[in-house]
Order: C-alpha cells, then sequence, then structure tokens
C-alpha cells in the first residue's frame, strides 16, 4: 500500500524554529505509517512463535536371539534333592542347517553324583522334552513333547561315572519361527541306603534354547 505523507503547510507570517519544524514532520511520518500499517492488516511478523522443536524418532531395537547351542555344545548343572545332575547337549546338525522345516536332531548325556553318598544307586525312570517355539510376535504352534520312559524296574542306572544318553528329533516348526525352547525334565529314583529296596523320587528341569536359522 503506497504511503502518502503531507508536510504541514504554514501560514504566511507565522514561522516555526526549524527543530520545531523537523520534529512536526517526524512526529506526521510516524502517525501516518502507524495508521498505513493499521489499514492494510496485521504484520507479517505477528502472531509468529519460536520454530517447534522436532520430536525424535525412537529408533528400532534389534533383540538379539538365544543360542545356547551357538558353540555347537552346552553343559549344564542342575539339582534334583540330593543329587547333581550334569548334562552334555549337543547336535550333529550344524548351527547353519538348523531351519524351521528340516528335521533337528538334540542329543544329551546325563550323569548324577550324590551330596551325601553312601553308595546308593541313581536311576532315571523318565525324560521328557516339551518344545516350545517363539516367532518374531511372539509363541507360534509347537510339536507334541518327546518323552523316554523306562520299562526297567527302576529306570536307567545313571550314576557316574555311567551315564544316560538319548538323541531326539525336533520336526518341522512353523516357517516363521526364529527359536525354539527345549524344556527337559527328569524324573529320578535314589536308593534311601545301598542295601535298599525303596527309592526317593526327585525331578530336575533344565531348558535349552536354539536358533532357528533363516
Amino acid at each position: 500500500m503506497a504511503l502518502e505523507v503531507t508536510p504541514a503547510v504554514l501560514k504566511k507570517g507565522n514561522s516555526m524554529p526549524t527543530s520545531t519544524r523537523n520534529r512536526l514532520a517526524a512526529l506526521t511520518v510516524a502517525a501516518a505509517l502507524t495508521l498505513s500499517l493499521s489499514a492494510c492488516g496485521q504484520a507479517p511478523w505477528a502472531g509468529l512463535s519460536e520454530e517447534a522443536t522436532a520430536t525424535p524418532t525412537a529408533k528400532a531395537t534389534l533383540k538379539a536371539i538365544v543360542n545356547d547351542l551357538a558353540t555347537g555344545s552346552a553343559q549344564h548343572t542342575i539339582t534334583a534333592g540330593d543329587a547333581g545332575l550334569t548334562v552334555d547337549y549337543s547336535s550333529t546338525l550344524n548351527m547353519g542347517d538348523w531351519t524351521a522345516g528340516a528335521n533337528k536332531p538334540i542329543s544329551f548325556t546325563v550323569s548324577a553324583a550324590l551330596g551325601t553318598d553312601e553308595g546308593q544307586a541313581i536311576y532315571l525312570s523318565k525324560v521328557s522334552v516339551i518344545p516350545g517355539v517363539t516367532g518374531p510376535t511372539g509363541a507360534l504352534d509347537a510339536p507334541s513333547p518327546l518323552v523316554d520312559e523306562s520299562d526297567l524296574a527302576n529306570g536307567y542306572f545313571m550314576k557316574a561315572p555311567y551315564s544316560y544318553g538319548q538323541t531326539f528329533v525336533l520336526p518341522a516348526i512353523d516357517a516363521d519361527a526364529t527359536s525354539v525352547t527345549l524344556s527337559f525334565t527328569f524324573e529320578l529314583l535314589i536308593q534311601t541306603t545301598p542295601t535298599s529296596s525303596t527309592y526317593a523320587k526327585q525331578t530336575a528341569s533344565d531348558q535349552l534354547t536354539v536358533a532357528i536359522a533363516q
């Protein structure tokens, strides 16, 4: 919008000091400028706020997949009452071949020793493995439990230096699987005295998690 300033007109005979005329002209320009801006609307800088600070976007977190057989084998020590069990796990199948569609063998040997050993025998009457399958969003359908139950009177003798050995084969699982957790249960019969025909039952539990190759 054009701004027109009309200088003040002095009548003849009315003289005014130069400084006064300069102040009057300045006031006139300021008043005209104020009126002009009011007529033109809001000033372009009005209503502006401080620049908004952008909220940082959270970075995706990658969750590491546990693999107890990453080195090819693992040894766990567990207890069942007075008995201490040593379990060695391994697989004849390379970890890179542990895919969802493959048959996946898991081998293990277990032996036991007593804390207060007076010569009692230790037997393994039953071992069972419950598979649990996990995918990117949680649990998936899993195969049926794997079980070996002895048909001997007391079970399999497994007191060190003797041991029980077994290989279970995990069948094909869901194609979206990222890992499988094997929950082991070992049921023991421990002779109460070296010459006794009575036995105490103890149970030990363990878990092994293996990553599924993609």
